[in-house]
């Protein structure tokens, strides 16, 4: 009888184990959400910031954005709220993931595209796109 409390006890600590494990991926998951959020929202100030101070959204490359909301254009404008971006070694502003966003500004809008976790652009229509989208 014994053992097979023992059993059912370890069978349950490991499923819990599991549970948990699958739990702590989840939140981990949903920290990086969140701080592709509040990144992006940075950006998104960061970029209306240089708009107002130049008259116009920085333009070119993910490299190019960087470099001129870090004051390393003709404009010679730094951004604070973008001097928080993640960069990789190339100077681009990257997502959670490491992946380099996407910018598109067109007139007076701006959105950022990161590719998401599994760090694969993919169409907005597939029913597993994990690509994340922030706008003004």
């Amino acid at each position: 009888m014994n053992k097979i409390l023992l059993s059912v006890l370890g069978a349950l600590l490991a499923l819990a184990a599991v549970g948990g494990g699958l739990r702590l991926a989840r939140n981990q998951l949903d920290a990086k959400v969140v701080r592709f959020n509040n990144n992006a929202n940075d950006l998104l100030l960061g970029l209306q910031q240089y708009k107002e101070f130049t008259g116009a959204y920085p333009s070119g490359s993910n490299l190019d954005i960087s470099k001129a909301l870090s004051g390393q254009s003709n404009a010679k404008v730094f951004i604070l709220a973008a001097g928080r971006s993640d960069r990789n070694q190339k100077g681009e502003i990257v997502d959670p993931w490491g992946t380099p966003v996407q910018f598109y500004i067109s007139g007076n809008s701006v959105l950022i595209r990161s590719a998401g976790p599994n760090q694969v652009w993919e169409d907005s229509s597939v029913a597993t796109s994990d690509d994340l989208f922030r706008s003004n």
